[in-house]
């Protein structure tokens, strides 16, 4: 679960760290909106450019980058290999049945530009941000506390099931799971009902400890009316730096909407 964590660098020292956290989340949030409404593949390089910046402002290391984009990546890979041989009429390559077009090619390399731009601000907010912290500023914009607590238990509990999922792997090769070797893409029946067990056995493990979370935050007089203090330390005054930063990226969103509508014209 270590590669899941997402604290790892919350501690230190740039110039992303030092962004107060309500401004930091408005203005990489618009920035994310700004990205997804791009359709003009001439804008991919700076939306690509912006965010290079901004990832090397943060201090975060590549390889907190590469080893969280590693899952993702793999849904869009089918658009990747789908789209360029697919989609369009016109023709740049051609040998035997397979085909690379043009429009294909472009949506594909629009589609991945916004894509590892969104989910790199994405982890700039997370990297840089204690947890804790990024939901405080969520309450002082507004956020409903249900929705805050809810938050806030599913990422708490999310380790407690990775470690009993972790556990339950462990208990199964100790008794003799994954010793056969199997052939690739080549389905065995017995494998597969033992791991459609082992993921039904851990819903239903995750299921009961909910249960017990909640009968337990019951009996603390949870929902009777006792007033939240959650935001209360968000509500720190940005500094100059914090404006600064955040008039700048917010001005970047809006120039590339703009961009987009001059462009799409």
């Amino acid at each position: 679960m270590g590669a899941a964590s997402l604290d790892t660098y919350v501690h230190r020292e740039s110039v992303i760290h030092r962004w107060t956290p309500r401004l930091k989340l408005i203005s990489l949030v618009g920035l994310m909106f700004a990205f997804a409404t791009v359709r003009q593949l001439a804008l991919v390089p700076w939306m690509l450019g912006l965010t290079a910046v901004l990832y090397g402002l943060s201090g975060l290391p590549l390889t907190f980058l590469r080893q969280r984009l590693s899952y993702p990546g793999l849904f869009i890979l089918a658009l990747v290999v789908v789209l360029p041989l697919t989609v369009g009429n016109t023709v740049l390559w051609q040998w035997g049945w397979l085909t690379l077009r043009q429009e294909g090619l472009m949506a594909t390399l629009l589609i991945v530009g916004r894509f590892l731009s969104i989910l790199t601000l994405g982890f700039i907010l997370l990297g840089t941000t204690p947890f804790l912290t990024l939901l405080h500023a969520m309450r002082s914009l507004g956020l409903p506390t249900i929705l805050a607590d809810m938050t806030l238990l599913s990422y708490r509990y999310l380790f407690e099931i990775a470690a009993m999922l972790a556990t339950m792997q462990q208990a199964m090769r100790l008794r003799g799971f994954g010793q056969k070797r199997q052939r690739w893409l080549r389905v065995n029946r017995q494998t597969m009902e033992q791991l459609a067990m082992l993921a039904g056995n851990l819903l239903i493990r995750s299921y009961e400890q909910s249960e017990r979370v909640y009968k337990a935050m019951r009996l603390r007089g949870y929902g009777y009316g006792i007033k939240s203090v959650v935001g209360q330390n968000a509500a720190a005054q940005p500094c100059a730096l914090s404006w600064g930063l955040a008039g700048l990226v917010l001005a970047a969103a809006i120039a590339l909407v703009i961009a987009e509508g001059i462009l799409r014209q």
